[in-house]
């Protein structure tokens, strides 16, 4: 680990300011801390921002639900209102990480995780999202548990988040301050695929701190759950996930939201698996049919072919599950 400086503070000009000339922001620190023991990420100033006034969970005017950046994953999955409005993200965050780390790990904090990729974290691989230029071990590696949706030649990486798939399938905001003062970020426009540039993972702006993650008003009753398959049940991060969030009304389906993990560079919409769910009558034959459609567009490398397929059964095991007809 390099040296480094440390800086705690309590509001949030002092914390733009930090950030403007190039502090990192850490809270429950529990991504960055190991990266910097791994010498991945070198900040020269963390600036401690766990006193700021961002740990509210509220419902908004419209309906909506607004988690403050600064909620530990543990307290948002126990929330009433999560668990009773949104069961997808309760579910999703407590399939994520250890009972130690939800307690630790914020809202904000996780859903700006980096990659779990091997050679991103290996130092001495070539790894264009840590080293721009020095190419993708990935692509001719060792790749079982990389990406096959939103990739590029630059860069095959996952994004780890289980939370963010539930929050990319209910179309969440993104939350900012910044020098500049506020402004609001569609989820799924945060998080940047790998494109060109890998090693720009979101779409902050110098100095800007997420101050929260609000979802939308959904029609009601709206079902959701989230389903996460992994090579073990404990401690594991997603070969695939399914977060899916369906309003039925007089039997038909009315609304569907559906988001995939593990499988994508970022959280993957599944908008043509949506558009075959709306306007149709849950059925068995229904589920499969879209569920068939989740893996349009992948690109599959010598190592994680499978993942095409276990992404549409997946994807077919939630709607069956959260659709009523198992």
């Amino acid at each position: 680990m390099h040296p480094f400086s440390y800086t705690r503070i309590s509001n949030t000009r002092e914390a733009i300011g930090a950030g403007q000339r190039g502090g990192r922001y850490i809270a429950g620190g529990t991504t960055l801390v190991d990266l910097m023991r791994e010498t991945v990420e070198r900040p020269g100033e963390l600036v401690d921002i766990a006193a700021l006034p961002l740990r509210d969970i509220t419902t908004t005017e419209r309906g909506g639900l607004r988690i403050g950046a600064l909620v530990t994953m543990a307290e948002a999955a126990a929330h009433l209102d999560v668990r009773t409005s949104h069961p997808v993200i309760a579910q999703a965050l407590e399939l994520s990480a250890s009972a130690q780390l939800r307690n630790m790990a914020t809202i904000g904090g996780n859903i700006m995780q980096r990659t779990r990729c091997t050679y991103f974290r290996d130092v001495t691989a070539a790894c264009n999202k840590r080293a721009p230029g020095s190419g993708c071990a990935a692509l001719d590696g060792v790749n079982r548990t990389h990406a096959i949706l939103g990739t590029s030649d630059q860069c095959v990486a996952t994004h780890p988040s289980d939370v963010a798939v539930a929050f990319a399938a209910l179309e969440a905001t993104v939350h900012l301050l910044g020098p500049d003062g506020e402004r609001s970020v569609a989820f799924a426009d945060f998080l940047l695929p790998p494109g060109s540039a890998p090693n720009r993972e979101q779409s902050l702006r110098p100095g800007e701190l997420i101050t929260a993650v609000e979802v939308p008003a959904h029609p009601r009753p709206l079902r959701s759950g989230y389903l996460k398959v992994r090579d073990r049940q404990s401690y594991e991060f997603a070969l695939t996930s399914a977060a899916v969030a369906l309003h039925i009304q007089g039997g038909v389906i009315r609304a569907a939201k559906v988001a995939a993990g593990g499988v994508g560079s970022v959280p993957w919409k599944l908008p043509a698996v949506e558009r075959r769910l709306i306007g149709q009558r849950p059925s068995q034959a229904l589920w499969a049919d879209a569920a068939g459609r989740a893996a349009d567009g992948a690109r599959p490398l010598s190592h994680n072919e499978f993942k095409v397929e276990l992404l549409k059964r997946t994807v077919e095991r939630q709607l069956r599950i959260v659709g009523g007809t198992r």
